[in-house]
């Protein structure tokens, strides 16, 4: 832009002669050329004439240094502003650059790029500044989990990627802002992770409402957040990593063609840079891409079928954008042919429209002469789609449908004989069509599975079979199903391996009772047919789950879906609230399975999708169990007092054991307890059938184990395992707390004591003093010194045990075997013993732990191999539930495990596990060597 003054070379003919004389009159003191140009407008737009009266004095200084007045409602301000400034000063701000842009547009004194241009970079600094004041708050309380005095990033380490027009730089008169709010999960510890994204799901929400709410002062930006992965069901804001995941597993061809034009508009725009630099393998192939043209083809009739715009006769009421010989038109061609063969020449990665046109007829891929008419087309179609916005500030891309608009548009557009604008823009808008329609033409990819849309071609016994199965008994489910089925098989087609997908489907499929309501579901909600997709591609023993469990994906749709886990008492509350509404104590116990069935299912698909690792999802599946104990423990204690009375004593605790105690659980653990009780000073209930103390909590922990286990209308929550309890399947399920003490002591063997080491009480699962005395207990015995010899010589018998017991029976089963997790988890337990102190539960911290303390082991290569073999069970519990062979997986549960542990290949992974179990065994030999004989 020049810093002189505009120089018009164009003026709208003002359409409302009388406003036309009103501006000329309030711009008197201005030049000619000014005057004519304020009076067209004035004239032509009465949004703009009401903003001329508005800022009259603003527009005269500004129309002085356009450069300097643009330049100062494109930057922020120094100080981040409260929510009700920053709302105030956006709203003022967009008033005058849509009237500075807006006159410069009109009288032809800035290009279609300085006018689209400066638009865009008044969005990106109201972004910037709206999510500034709404996160102000949230950081001056410290409510950033972190948060130190060191400087933070900006906006905290949130960066906002700018999609579609405004990515581009290409942004309308009257857009919406489409965007992509992330998050550097780095920045954080994986404890501090959900916390932090609820901060960042706060601000977005609230400056997104900031920017779109209609106020007196109007509005700033309608904003649109459904372009971020899995809109439908992930929150507004995620993180960084959560977001590469998504795309590298499951990405579309409509969202790499979305990536285009991404851009990081606010926030941390280099975290935002190195984002989209490693999404350019998802983006850009490598191959050359035709499968894109068919994708690009479906998806523009897919909008036209969706909208009615078909018809490519008549003018009135004509979509600019998205109807034939439209703004989509051209951008479709442009974009496929970028998809094509971006992976292949840097040069066609152009974000915006017209250079990549121009790139494109350089590298020879378009004809010159396409290009040229395509890119002065383009420019036309979008200064008449400003003008249509203009008019009164309206988003809409529709010609007009009456005489007197089309004269207002066709004045507007300088041009005086409304019949001729019209006769040129149907040639225009067809010429359009006759350069981009023949590059879409159908047919020209491979054929995805054959269904019922595929003339001709007889269904495969697999596929016709599905008629058969009982989710399509009614003629109503199989009506709604054969809908369907087109859609769901080309989704299967595109899986990885689309033979074992289509399988695994199959599965989920013979599994359903019914189909009706599922299938109905399936049809009013695209996101989860996209789901069951993606988990039958990747995760078999899940859709088999999902088809005893089919109502789960209700959860989706509740809105909370990809919400951040909730806190644990938060959690516990929520469950124990929904149990004291149900009318009895069967409600009760199917209440608390489908409420588990929707939270498993939750982590599942969290992990599946790469949204959480698998640290993190072992964590939420303990912190569920935990909820579920605590909730429904006392529910169990209130329904057997009913009968028995009061628990007699101090009361009763639950003692987690094994991979609960430790914190950290797998798809298909079970749940390793102990019941502890109290009962001094109390020997019998006082209920009507009173009952003896022993007696009573042995009967209370059946019934626990009853709640827990028993399969009910809604199924089974857990497998529970009480064979850690003192004195084993020979002890009494419960035990007393003098008994477990006495036992600790005098009687236990060293494993007992090893398991010890994991134990914790889960709390609200009984009374308070209870587990706090059992905690006492714990911590005393576990403090006392033992020779270390001792410990040593007991772990390498116990590894003897183990071994002679299972073995290992592929390269997958992680758990058994020299330096697998049993064996690294009990030399981590052993090492708790020989450090005194009660110390960390989980293995890894116990094996932190050892290595501050001095224990006999060398601990990086116990680590390393306890990580890598974690997420390798995580990965298979989720997919199969048993582990394969390496060579037996499928290609969608292969590449789970591949993401998930960071390998490129299972040969690469199988020889990492082999190295990591020889090194890990290998520490634990060196450290009991001269013991193992003892």
């Amino acid at each position: 832009m020049s810093t002189d003054r505009l120089t018009f070379t164009r003026a709208p003919i003002p359409f409302d002669p009388k406003a036309g004389e009103e501006a000329e009159r309030t711009f008197a003191d201005l030049d000619p050329q000014a005057r004519e140009v304020l009076s067209g407008a004035a004239g032509c737009s009465p949004h703009l004439r009401g903003l001329m009266g508005s800022e009259a004095d603003w527009l005269r200084t500004a129309l002085e240094a356009p450069e300097a007045a643009r330049d100062a409602l494109v930057t922020s301000p120094a100080d981040v502003m409260s929510p009700k400034e920053a709302s105030d000063v956006l709203r003022r701000d967009k008033r005058r650059i849509s009237l500075l842009t807006g006159i410069a547009d009109l009288g032809g004194a800035w290009s279609l790029e300085e006018v689209t241009g400066a638009l865009t970079a008044f969005a990106d600094r109201s972004v910037q500044d709206a999510l500034a004041a709404t996160l102000a708050g949230d950081l001056a309380r410290g409510k950033l989990p972190g948060q130190g005095e060191e400087e933070l990033p900006t906006l905290a380490g949130m960066v906002v990627i700018a999609m579609g027009k405004m990515g581009a730089a290409e942004l309308n008169y009257s857009s919406d802002i489409d965007l992509v709010c992330l998050f550097d999960q780095s920045l954080f510890e994986p404890k501090d992770y959900a916390a932090a994204r609820a901060v960042y799901v706060k601000a977005v929400r609230n400056g997104m409402a900031l920017l779109s709410d209609r106020t007196r002062g109007g509005y700033v930006w309608r904003t649109d957040l459904r372009l971020r992965p899995d809109a439908s069901v992930t929150p507004v804001c995620l993180s960084i990593e959560a977001a590469e995941r998504y795309y590298e597993s499951v990405g579309r061809t409509w969202e790499r063609a979305a990536h285009i034009k991404a851009r990081p508009c606010a926030g941390a725009i280099e975290a935002g840079e190195t984002y989209l630099s490693h999404l350019r393998p998802f983006v850009w192939r490598r191959h050359l891409d035709f499968a894109a043209i068919r994708d690009a083809h479906d998806m523009r009739v897919a909008i036209r079928d969706h909208r009615g715009l078909h018809d490519a006769e008549g003018l009135d009421g004509r979509d600019l954008k998205l109807g034939p010989g439209g703004i989509r038109e051209i951008e479709f061609f442009t974009q496929t042919r970028q998809l094509i063969a971006g992976g292949r020449d840097s040069t066609l990665r152009s974000r915006k429209t017209l250079p990549a046109l121009a790139a494109l007829a350089s590298a020879g891929w378009i004809e010159d002469k396409d290009a040229a008419d395509l890119t002065d087309h383009y420019r036309r179609l979008r200064e008449l789609e400003h003008r249509v916005q203009m008019v009164e500030d309206t988003r809409t891309h529709c010609l007009p449908t009456s005489a007197p608009d089309w004269d207002r548009i066709a004045r507007m557009c300088g041009e005086g004989d409304t019949s001729r604008f019209r006769g040129g823009l149907t040639a225009l808008l067809a010429d359009v069509a006759t350069r981009t329609d023949p590059f879409f033409a159908p047919g020209l990819t491979g054929d995805a599975l054959p269904g019922p849309a595929d003339a001709g071609q007889e269904e495969p016994e697999l596929i016709a079979r599905w008629r058969t199965y009982p989710a399509m008994r009614s003629s109503r489910a199989t009506e709604i199903f054969e809908r369907l089925k087109p859609d769901l098989l080309g989704r299967l087609g595109r899986a990885a391996d689309p033979g074992e997908a289509l399988r695994a489907f199959d599965g989920f499929l013979r599994g359903l009772p019914a189909g009706v309501q599922i299938f109905s579901l399936f049809e009013a909600n695209p996101q989860l047919r996209e789901l069951i997709v993606d988990i039958a591609a990747t995760a078999p023993a899940l859709a088999e789950y999902l088809s005893r469990n089919s109502a789960v994906f209700d959860a989706v749709l509740g809105g909370t879906f990809f919400e951040p886990w909730p806190e644990q008492d938060s959690l516990r509350r929520d469950l124990s609230d929904l149990l004291a509404a149900s009318s009895d104590h069967e409600d009760r116990l199917n209440a608390a399975r489908r409420w588990m069935k929707e939270r498993h299912f939750r982590i599942g698909v969290h992990h599946l999708r790469g949204l959480i690792d698998a640290e993190e999802a072992g964590r939420l599946y303990a912190s569920l169990a935990d909820a579920i104990l605590g909730a429904l423990f006392p529910v169990v204690v209130d329904e057997f007092a009913q009968r028995h009375g009061s628990p007699p004593g101090r009361g009763v605790t639950v003692l987690a054991m094994g991979a609960l105690g430790a914190g950290w659980l797998t798809a298909r653990s079970d749940l390793d307890l102990i019941v502890i009780y109290d009962a001094d000073g109390g020997e019998m209930s006082d209920g009507r059938r009173p009952l003896p103390a022993r007696t009573y909590y042995a009967r209370l922990t059946q019934a626990l184990i009853t709640s827990l286990t028993a399969p009910t209308t809604e199924g089974r929550l857990y497998e529970a395992d009480m064979r850690l309890r003192p004195s084993g399947r020979q002890g009494p399920v419960a035990t007393s707390l003098q008994a477990f003490e006495t036992y600790q002591q005098s009687e236990a063997w060293t494993w007992e004591h090893l398991a010890l080491t994991r134990a914790r009480p889960v709390a609200s699962a009984g009374e308070a003093g209870v587990a706090e005395g059992v905690a006492a207990v714990r911590d005393r015995l576990l403090g006392e010194p033992r020779p270390k010899a001792d410990v040593l010589a007991e772990l390498a018998k116990l590894r003897v045990r183990i071994g002679e017991a299972k073995s290992q029976r592929s390269a997958l089963d992680v758990k058994p075997g020299p330096g697998g997790l049993q064996d690294i988890e009990l030399a981590a337990q052993a090492a708790a013993l020989i450090c005194p102190g009660a110390g960390p539960r989980d293995a890894e911290g116990q094996l932190t732990s050892a290595e501050a303390c001095g224990a006999p082991f060398e601990i990086p290569p116990l680590r390393d191999a306890l990580r890598l073999q974690r997420r390798v069970q995580s990965a298979i519990r989720l997919v199969s539930g048993e582990p394969p062979e390496p060579g037996t997986l499928a290609a969608g549960p292969a590449e789970l495990l591949l993401r998930g542990t960071g390998h490129k290949s299972l040969d690469a992974l199988e020889a990492a596990l082999a190295d990591a179990r020889t090194r890990a065994a290998a520490a634990i030999d060196a450290a009991l060597e001269g013991y193992d004989d003892a």
